[in-house]
């Protein structure tokens, strides 16, 4: 067991109840954004925080195999490596179809206007988190210019990490679920690089010396 994954066996639950309590704060950020923008009252709630290695990050995603829709921002400042926003296809159509006011099956196609109303509910929801986070660790992340892919899960992981370059063998996942008749289930997955982690291990009070 190498020092981080020594150090994340010890991220226990008092440390990962404060991690989803602030990305509830996120979410309800996300939540308010969303409800102007679409004109219509939405709520967000995020039931379970975690940490993964890296290699299950997939499985979340529905499998290796499975279709999705998935938003890649790099993320630069006192912390480093990048977040992956992803949604099942049924979950992508619906969040479009309420955007552009019109049905869509990005199966059979995804243009311009499907990409670009994508890209603007990724940049809201990723945007209220890594604030949320910001605030609660008290540092400055910066997030960088979206990129879209809709491909097999295990395909999106490889373009991430290519992507991202050196990175680490964990990723935070925070599962998102938007309430109401929507049914629109997403995940966030932070994947930072080993000295971020290492930082925001420190910043959240767990031991790395």
């Amino acid at each position: 067991m190498n020092h981080i994954d020594d150090k994340l066996a010890k991220l226990g639950p008092i440390q990962l109840d404060a991690l989803r309590e602030v990305a509830s704060i996120g979410a309800g950020n996300a939540a308010t954004s969303l409800s102007e923008m679409l004109n219509d009252k939405i709520q967000m709630k995020v039931p379970k925080v975690s940490i993964l290695p890296i290699d299950l990050v997939p499985e979340i995603m529905g499998g290796a195999d499975n279709l999705i829709a998935a938003i890649l921002v790099r993320i630069m400042g006192d912390i480093n490596g990048g977040v992956l926003f992803t949604l099942g296809n049924n979950s992508a159509n619906k969040l479009i179809s309420l955007l552009i006011g019109e049905e869509v099956n990005i199966e059979e196609n995804i243009g311009d206007l499907e990409e670009s109303a994508l890209k603007e509910v990724a940049n809201i929801l990723t945007g209220s988190n890594l604030n949320a986070f910001s605030q609660m660790l008290d540092i400055k992340i910066m997030p960088d210019v979206p990129a879209l892919a809709h491909d097999m899960a295990g395909a999106i992981l490889e373009v991430a990490f290519i992507e991202l370059g050196q990175i680490g063998d964990y990723a935070l996942v925070i599962e998102t679920e938007i309430l109401g008749d929507l049914e629109v289930n997403g995940q966030f997955f932070v994947i930072p690089n080993p000295e971020s982690l290492d930082f925001m291990l420190k910043r959240l009070g767990v031991d790395v010396d």
